[in-house]
């Protein structure tokens, strides 16, 4: 959730500060500050509550902040209210130690009790104020920032990324990290941390990935990693392919509008990625043998990644014959499925950060299952920690509704069910062609569809008034279907809710009245007819109908109002083509009602607490 950025240089660090924040906004946030050392042992620290136009007019574009070392942070709410005194960053009694923090200290409140006990007052809320004065009471004891952040570790429980600046080391930045995203980056003779890696592009792609349990000492220039025992640690630095501009609108309106004609490169790369000589390259440990072995799966995500979850339970039962279970990592690390070493656990998740599905693979783990990972973030903690990774393509991705995210994760799930076919000898050589072959297509065929996109904004202006918005469709189209209602609900903040489309008759046909707005998904030959009974019954019942089907099925403009087609492709991958109207309708609902598309209220980006 939270932003954090840091630089140690020659440069003035508050406007790299504010320009790094800004490249974090999509993370969610409702207060931002900033520290700035001046050269001395004085350091001055500005916050304010709501958007980070309020500190950047605070600090006239940081102009007011002078120096070349600093810390910034926009803060999402866990504890204490949004406000400037629970923004961070954090002091010390005598503003000896600053720090700011991402994650969530479980255990604040009797390590507070403590501290008070010591002579510690408190002004804030916020757990963070409480790490800042622990860091400060061992660093009074022995001076030295490596050993203080090193017990402050010890004693702390719960998740944190934090940066650390001491007043009497006016050249250092200290940062620890347990389970919260940082990334440290070097250039000449000046040093980055942030939390995600459009905050320092503009600066290096030559970054640091910290694990956790571990320290690193940032000076101009250079990084220095210790461990927990406070030994010094050798790290090699990894080039990031990204570019700025890859963080930038390029012309669109919103983030947004970009990531949605991006998903075609996004699942090119993928597929390029992971084929080579006409065969998909799973980890080299997912051989015959192993696959083979195989009982049962489990694919676990949160949101979207859900949903892909959703679509992949049908390609890989289908492909490879395994069964699968989807689960959402929030239900599934609060009981104890039934996992085997023959038991493989996949965990998918955008940054590799996610906080639910982390702890689901940490269980998964010390259950013996086998683990793999579908992230795009390289050296995330999910990625790190699962036995596996299957890497997505997507690049950076900062509206906070995922697009080409989502699009990449569907392809790599493909690519998974497609190779587990073949190893467990259920795809023939020719069908496996045949289907890797459909699935190069895809990217051309994407961008067919995104040139229907001027009769959605049409129809989105039409019905941007709507209360209630109903998503109906059977087996691959229902999956479609969930992830079309979240784009929704999640930027145009209207009620929407997803149905298997033969559940209708349940209980949910009650609330359909008329002009409620019903989106039908038709994909699925064999169910074609099915569904369109279903739409039948709501039409009935004064709904109207917008139909998503493939070219050819243009009988369905007998009963639908409003009609988009898709290009045909393998029924099983037509969830990758039949989601972008649904994302464009989306898109251009909450443009008609002047909502904030890449920052929705009350959202953020990396769901990294609990």
């Amino acid at each position: 959730m939270c932003g954090i950025v840091g630089y140690i240089g020659k440069k003035q660090a508050s406007p790299i500060l504010l320009s790094g924040l800004e490249r974090l906004e999509y993370r969610g946030y409702d207060s931002a500050g900033l520290a700035v050392k001046n050269g001395s042992t004085e350091t001055e620290i500005v916050k304010a509550k709501g958007r980070l136009k309020a500190l950047v007019e605070k600090t006239d574009g940081g102009a007011t902040l002078k120096g070349t070392c600093g810390i910034g942070h926009t803060r999402w709410a866990t504890h204490g209210e949004p406000s400037e005194t629970n923004a961070h960053p954090h002091c010390s009694d005598d503003r000896s130690v600053i720090a700011v923090h991402n994650g969530i200290i479980e255990n604040y409140l009797p390590l507070k009790e403590k501290l008070e006990k010591e002579g510690y007052t408190f002004y804030s809320q916020t757990d963070t104020e409480v790490a800042v004065k622990l860091i400060d009471h061992y660093y009074k004891k022995e001076k030295n920032g490596v050993e203080a952040l090193a017990r402050f570790m010890l004693r702390v429980r719960g998740s944190y990324a934090i940066a650390v600046l001491f007043a009497d080391r006016p050249d250092e930045i200290f940062v620890a990290r347990k389970d919260s995203p940082m990334i440290l980056g070097v250039g000449e003779e000046e040093s980055y941390l942030a939390s995600d890696v459009p905050a320092i592009l503009p600066y290096t792609r030559s970054v640091y990935y910290i694990d956790n349990m571990e320290i690193a000492r940032l000076t101009g220039g250079g990084v220095t990693f210790y461990n927990i025992d406070k030994e010094e640690l050798q790290k090699e630095p990894v080039r990031i392919a990204w570019n700025a501009q890859a963080a930038e609108k390029g012309g669109f309106e919103h983030f947004m509008m970009k990531e949605i004609h991006e998903q075609p490169q996004a699942v090119e790369d993928t597929l390029r990625a992971a084929v080579a000589g006409g065969r998909i390259r799973l980890p080299e440990s997912f051989n015959k043998e192993r696959v083979q072995k195989l009982e049962s799966a489990y694919i676990v995500a949160c949101g979207s990644a859900y949903h892909v979850g959703v679509a992949a339970q049908y390609a890989i039962e289908d492909l490879a014959k395994l069964p699968v279970r989807v689960e959402l990592a929030s239900e599934f690390r609060y009981r104890n499925p039934l996992l085997s070493e023959n038991t493989l656990v996949i965990v998918v998740s955008q940054s590799g950060e996610t906080a639910d599905s982390l702890a689901a693979l940490r269980l998964a783990k010390q259950a013996g299952a086998q683990t793999l990972a579908i992230v795009n973030v390289v050296g995330s903690s999910i990625a790190r920690e699962a036995d596996e990774v299957f890497y997505t393509h997507a690049g950076p991705e900062i509206a906070v509704a995922t697009t080409k995210a989502y699009s990449a994760q569907l392809v790599a799930a493909y690519l998974l069910a497609l190779e587990l076919g073949r190893l467990r000898e259920r795809v023939a050589e020719e069908e496996y062609t045949r289907l890797l072959d459909e699935l190069f297509t895809l990217p051309q065929k994407l961008r067919r569809v995104l040139e229907d996109k001027e009769r959605l904004q049409w129809f989105a202006a039409k019905y941007a008034g709507a209360k209630d918005i109903f998503f109906i469709g059977r087996g691959l189209d229902y999956a479609c279907a969930l992830e079309g209602s979240l784009k929704t609900k999640e930027i145009s903040y209207i009620h929407s809710e997803a149905y298997a489309a033969g559940e209708l008759k349940h209980g949910t046909i009650s609330l359909i009245e008329e002009g409620t707005l019903v989106v039908s998904i038709l994909t699925q030959e064999r169910l074609f007819e099915k569904t369109v009974s279903n739409m039948t019954e709501v039409k009935s019942r004064g709904a109207y109908l917008f139909g998503v089907t493939t070219y050819g099925n243009y009988a369905l403009e007998d009963i639908a109002d409003f009609t988009v087609y898709i290009p045909r492709t393998d029924e099983r991958f037509a969830v990758s083509l039949a989601i972008v109207p649904l994302q464009l309708t989306a898109y251009y609902v909450s443009v008609a009602r002047g909502l904030d598309v890449d920052k929705p209220r009350n959202l953020a980006k990396s769901v990294t607490v609990e």
